[in-house]
């Protein structure tokens, strides 16, 4: 069959389901046929729909073969008047969807993949790559997602990626996905198979979710152990064409569950394009009965982070022109981020918005190039939020750090905050653009190791490793926990707000033994709100009897038994 025709259209919201499954997977609902499901797609306003059978590309090519066949009999003038209403029907439902090829494949231990690929692709070389991922061959055709051992799962990422194809973990939230969350193990192998570089996105069930423990919110980029962000999406999965009235499952029809993404035309080309690039809010989840989705009203109810800050302005008077070029520098210098103008972080305040934002946009590519150096190149735009113009900067992690303000002012990001950067940072910093190969000073460690603990420390907040008087003076070394990383020669008077916080405990007021609630070695000293979010002092004794002290650890740190000992804390 002829494939369809691309059409070059002006970037726009597309409706699109990237889960289907067709007769030809073993649990399909009986009684359905290809043509069913693309009827049932338009009936949904679908522009894109991938197959994606269990281990299996049959469903997708007994679409094309019955397509094949039909015109085979138009071009020997065989077709009977109702073959020729059904291949007509074909041609125009195929014309208003583009429908992708692919499947979804069982790796080892149960785990889900969808492997998505361009319409142009032959169906032999999917095939040939489902045989390369240990499909059997006698279980191609089957549909079946038992499949015996097959191939681990970062392979299959890497496999699919290089065949071409568009990878994404499917329900990564739920049964069989990557994400395993619920899960009290998994550790490195968790944060392999959700940030390794083949894997293109994540399919999540929560995609609506505004609480900051839904999936997205968990792969936004502010967890220390998951840096890289991630795209979610959601689809249907659907075993059949529309849900029944009485069904109260969790289980969805045909575009019942959907994704809307803004594309340059409907390509598979302009599909994939936006999941490697760097945009996270031109995916939404499709709400047909609803306000479409407000990524930026979104964002405010996760409240500022080590990714995202919120200005209500930039005008020059005031200096809020500054703190924002500030926060692109500390976040190109850190992981990355993205900086909100035109609201504050409160999501109960009125988006105040930005007047004349074309103009305001011009104004801050200027500055940010006349600031900066060496030159970073970050994305600015518009986005709309209650009505209002919201200036959006998208900043990438720098590949030159150290990026400075007015040719000296280095900025770091550090959770909600950002701040100069002190001696130490800095010297990372420069460390990180230099050969990998150890100097004599690198091998040296920065502060003696603690000893031994049965726990892992909180991955958030901030621990004093080391206190030394001079002259009557205390300065301290302190551990950054998110990533270990440890700054000598901080006094109360230069350290940034929560490591003030943490010296300033420590010289007036250190924790005793006997104001720690304890569970085993594990101890909680008390909470405080710092820049609207919860955090905690928690305690450990290490093998020594001595007791470590972690000051303003946040949600994303905790974990294990820290975890249960901050609920069990929330409860009383």
């Amino acid at each position: 069959m002829t494939r369809r025709k691309k059409k070059k259209t002006p970037r726009n919201w597309r409706r699109v389901d990237l889960h289907l499954h067709t007769p030809a997977s073993a649990c399909y609902e009986d009684g359905t046929t290809y043509l069913d499901i693309l009827q049932e797609a338009e009936r949904k306003n679908l522009d894109i729909i991938a197959l994606t059978d269990h281990n299996t590309v049959a469903g997708y090519a007994g679409m094309m073969a019955e397509i094949e066949q039909l015109e085979l009999l138009e071009r020997l003038q065989r077709l009977r008047p109702e073959e020729s209403e059904r291949l007509a029907e074909y041609r125009r439902l195929l014309d208003l969807i583009l429908v992708l090829p692919g499947f979804e494949f069982t790796a080892t231990f149960g785990f889900h993949i969808l492997g998505i690929f361009d319409d142009e692709t032959p169906i032999r070389e999917l095939e040939h790559l489902l045989l390369d991922l240990q499909i059997p061959p006698d279980k191609l055709d089957a549909g079946s997602s038992e499949v015996g051992a097959s191939t681990d799962v970062l392979t299959v990422y890497r496999l699919v990626d290089e065949a071409g194809g568009l990878v994404i973990a499917a329900h990564v939230n739920s049964t069989h996905g990557v994400a395993m969350r619920g899960y009290d193990f998994g550790g490195q192998t968790k944060i392999a198979y959700t940030q390794d570089p083949h894997l293109h996105a994540l399919e999540v069930t929560d995609l609506e979710s505004a609480s900051r423990r839904s999936t997205a919110s968990f792969y936004s980029g502010s967890k220390p152990e998951y840096p890289r962000r991630m795209h979610c999406i959601q689809g249907s999965d659907a075993h059949y064409l529309t849900k029944k009235a009485n069904d109260r499952s969790k289980t969805f029809g045909i575009g019942e569950r959907a994704t809307e993404i803004m594309l340059e035309d409907v390509s598979f080309e302009a599909l994939k394009a936006v999941f490697l690039g760097s945009d996270f809010s031109r995916t939404r989840p499709s709400r047909p009965t609803k306000a479409p989705f407000d990524h930026i009203e979104a964002a405010r109810q996760q409240g500022p982070s080590i990714v995202q800050s919120f200005h209500e302005g930039m005008e020059r008077k005031g200096g809020r022109l500054h703190k924002v070029i500030c926060d692109v520098v500390a976040f190109a210098n850190t992981n990355g981020g993205t900086v909100y103008v035109g609201l504050n972080a409160n999501p109960k305040s009125p988006a105040r918005g930005v007047e004349n934002a074309t103009e305001a946009v011009s104004m801050l590519q200027q500055e940010l190039q006349r600031s900066i150096t060496p030159p970073l190149t970050v994305s600015i735009d518009v986005q709309k939020s209650e009505g209002k113009d919201i200036v959006r900067v998208t900043v990438p992690k720098g590949p030159e750090p150290p990026y400075v303000i007015d040719a000296w002012k280095i900025y770091l990001r550090q959770e909600s905050e950002t701040s100069l950067a002190m001696r130490d940072e800095i010297v990372k910093l420069v460390q990180s653009t230099l050969p990998k190969t150890p100097s004599p000073v690198e091998r040296q460690p920065e502060a003696p190791a603690p000893p031994a603990v049965l726990v892992a420390p909180p991955k958030t907040g901030v621990e004093i490793v080391r206190s030394e008087d001079r002259d009557g003076k205390l300065y301290h070394s302190m551990r950054d926990l998110r990533n270990n990383s440890v700054v000598h020669n901080v006094s109360r008077a230069s350290a940034r707000r929560l490591w003030r916080y943490a010296i300033t405990l420590l010289e007036d007021s250190p924790v005793q033994a006997d104001q720690v609630t304890w569970q085993g070695d594990v101890g909680f000293w008390k909470a405080h709100k710092s820049g609207g979010m919860q955090r905690y002092n928690l305690v450990q004794r290490d093998a020594a009897g001595d007791m470590r002290v972690y000051y303003g650890v946040t949600e994303d740190g905790i974990h294990g038994p820290w975890k249960d000992l901050v609920e069990g804390q929330s409860k009383t």
